[in-house]
């Protein structure tokens, strides 16, 4: 048996034992130099807090998925896509430059992929978030990211949120998403977590196709 074979045999025992509906979102997280010191130290607070709200909800827990992309120097799969339950948080440390475009890249092609796996098991999904949080801007060629970006919002493949710590390029990132920038208050990763754990479980709450209505963001600037 060679390991793709072995893969989807964990996948299917893991979809029998898991039927319930998906709701996958990938963190596509900024961990070059500039995140250093407090910044790394309070992201990495701020996934501790995802992951203790969303397993504290019985269904969420079940439901919403993880996963997680660095770029720091390089652009890491720290994480593939896991339910809250089995879900551990990494302790990232920030080094090198931000190749922001080849995250996304990566990002929103394993939410395609995610997203074959559901299908090809019979498995319900929400529409996939991505969640790109960054204290600067790209310095690789972000103009495919953003394309990749653009069609998918379109297509409603996925919704994609951006969110800026102070000193990001906020006109670049304007660039890259259909929805605006989001400034983040100070070094409040506790509470955009706590917001996006509490988001996570009232889509998980839902029937796949509802609208939801995404409570108000305490933690960015007005």
């Amino acid at each position: 048996m060679n390991e793709q074979t072995e893969y989807a045999g964990f996948e299917a025992s893991e979809f029998a034992e898991n039927p319930e509906p998906r709701v996958p979102c990938v963190l596509l997280l900024d961990v070059s130099g500039s995140m250093s010191g407090q910044r790394i130290a309070e992201l990495n607070q701020g996934l501790i807090t995802l992951k203790d709200t969303l397993s504290a909800d019985s269904l969420a827990s079940k439901r919403a998925e993880i996963a997680i992309v660095t770029f720091g120097g390089t652009v890491e799969v720290v994480q593939d896509f896991v339910t809250a339950d089995r879900f551990h948080p990494p302790q990232l440390a920030a080094s090198g430059r931000t190749p922001m475009g080849q995250a996304i890249v990566t990002g929103l092609e394993m939410l395609a992929s995610r997203k074959n796996t559901y299908k090809a098991n019979g498995i319900a999904y929400y529409r996939p978030w991505a969640f790109l949080i960054t204290d600067g801007g790209p310095d690789d060629g972000w103009q495919a990211a953003a394309e990749m970006v653009k069609q998918g919002e379109a297509s409603k493949s996925f919704a994609f949120f951006t969110v800026g710590v102070e000193g990001s390029d906020f006109d670049v990132l304007a660039k890259i998403s259909t929805r605006a920038p989001v400034k983040l208050k100070g070094l409040n990763f506790r509470d955009l977590f706590l917001w996006l754990s509490q988001s996570m479980q009232s889509v998980s709450q839902s029937s796949p196709g509802d609208k939801v209505v995404l409570l108000p963001a305490g933690w960015a600037e007005v």
